[in-house]
């Protein structure tokens, strides 16, 4: 089992990986494996909705996006980590998920997800709300903590401080732990994943 935690800010050592980072501690702790992916600062072009994907089972672009829709199979939840800017994810972040979840969608179904959020003061929820609809529209269950998943302050040095940011993240990463392992266990029981029926997809104008 692995965990690939998504770091969407473009500082790479700044309060979101902060936070990432205590959700990280607390899987390895509980025997699970992770990974802590930097988006990085460099400009990740946007879907053109081209369509190439759906020849080629992968987005023509050779870049991070490319990367990681490639390592889909080794990795059973995913964590997407995002400052808050004007109430809404990083413009980055938002472009890399819409590739990787186009491309990668239907092979996301059954991974658990988590979003978390880092902001001075306001915003959180509503990009923590934005972050979480790429998992409900994937058939991905969403793993909960005590709060809303968010951690406040300007500086990491801050969000040492929000002792319940913190402890929210702890949760988080135990709550992944255990779910992550229920669905193990579940399979060398022999329960099967769902099998989902054809998509359908109606047309409102006709």
């Amino acid at each position: 089992m692995k965990v690939l935690l998504i770091n969407g800010s473009p500082h790479k050592n700044g309060c979101t990986f902060t936070a990432l980072h205590e959700i990280e501690k607390t899987l390895i702790s509980n025997g699970i494996e992770t990974e802590i992916l930097h988006i990085g600062k460099k400009e990740i072009p946007g879907c053109m909705a081209c369509g190439s994907c759906a020849k080629t089972g992968r987005c023509f672009r050779d870049d991070i996006v490319q990367e990681v829709q490639t390592r889909m199979e080794e990795f059973s939840g995913i964590v997407i980590g995002s400052p808050v800017y004007y109430s809404a994810p990083t413009g980055q972040l938002i472009s890399f998920l819409n590739r990787l979840f186009y491309v990668a969608g239907r092979r996301m179904a059954g991974k658990v997800g988590a979003s978390v959020v880092s902001c001075r003061r306001g915003g959180a929820s509503a990009t923590f709300e934005q972050l979480n609809q790429y998992f409900t529209i994937c058939n991905m269950p969403i793993v909960s903590s005590q709060y809303w998943n968010s951690v406040h302050g300007s500086t990491p040095e801050d969000v040492m401080k929000d002792a319940e940011g913190l402890q929210t993240m702890r949760v988080l990463g135990q709550n992944m732990a255990w779910i992550l392992k229920c669905i193990e266990s579940g399979k060398k029981a022999g329960i099967e994943p769902p099998i989902y029926e054809p998509i359908i997809r109606t047309n409102f104008i006709r």
